[in-house]
């Protein structure tokens, strides 16, 4: 029988499925050390109100169990750390080991003592039914089988839980072009300026313009089995805040 080889976007770059896991891998790597100082100059610090906005829409509340994926540094499950309280639980979780240990190190910092587990979201080693909150934030872009990924965030969910995934969206049509000068020209620069590493980051911005715009993730989202789905464009659709519920 053939070896049936199936391709997949890796930025602007068509790579077979294998490979893409691999090369997403080798940019965090690379990023790691630099990822939040990054943000913080790419966004102008607007990363930091996209997130607080998402947490706040999350409710998390005392006792509650939260699962964040593609956790990366770990600036959602701090916050969320801090809600649970000792009756609570907030698994920090992302496929990259060195996005995993700096949110890891930076929860024990904070004296935040909540599990971290290196693992695929697209095979969560989760019991059905667990959680009341699975968050993603600028992670569902990098998964290679984004459909099986949000099966699985909605697997995880207990009835009424819910699902919310923060990810860079389809700007306004009025935005785009001055958007894309940024992305394309302001983005690499500040790679190989700052970062040392203008690939990733010219990795970075094509990632985005890949990934579904925001009708299209909605119905993702409710081909995965979830319901009430709904999203907030946040500065002018550069970033939107999907959210749906598993009845």
């Amino acid at each position: 029988m053939a070896d049936e080889r199936h391709s997949t976007h890796f930025g602007y770059q068509t790579v077979d499925e294998d490979a893409k896991a691999a090369r997403v891998a080798g940019v965090f790597h690379s990023v790691a050390s630099r990822y939040d100082l990054m943000n913080d100059l790419m966004s102008g610090g607007l990363h930091r109100a996209w997130k607080a906005f998402a947490i706040g829409q999350a409710a998390v509340r005392p006792g509650m169990r939260v699962l964040d994926v593609a956790g990366g540094t770990g600036d959602l499950a701090r916050a969320f750390a801090r809600r649970v309280g000792d009756t609570g639980e907030v698994w920090l979780t992302d496929i990259n080991a060195s996005m995993l240990a700096v949110g890891r190190d930076r929860m024990i910092d904070d004296g935040l003592l909540q599990p971290a587990v290196q693992c695929d979201a697209e095979a969560l080693p989760f019991p059905d039914a667990y959680f009341d909150r699975v968050t993603v934030a600028f992670g569902v872009r990098n998964m290679t089988h984004k459909d099986r990924a949000l099966a699985e965030m909605r697997r995880v969910l207990a009835p009424g839980g819910r699902l919310l995934v923060l990810e860079f969206s389809r700007v306004r049509k009025a935005l785009a072009p001055l958007y894309d000068l940024y992305s394309f020209s302001v983005l690499p620069w500040l790679g190989r300026n700052v970062a040392g590493d203008e690939a990733s980051y010219r990795y970075l911005a094509e990632s985005i313009r890949m990934h579904p715009d925001q009708e299209t993730l909605k119905a993702m989202m409710e081909q995965a089995g979830l319901a009430r789905v709904r999203y907030f464009n946040l500065t002018g659709g550069v970033v939107a805040l999907h959210e749906g519920v598993r009845l």
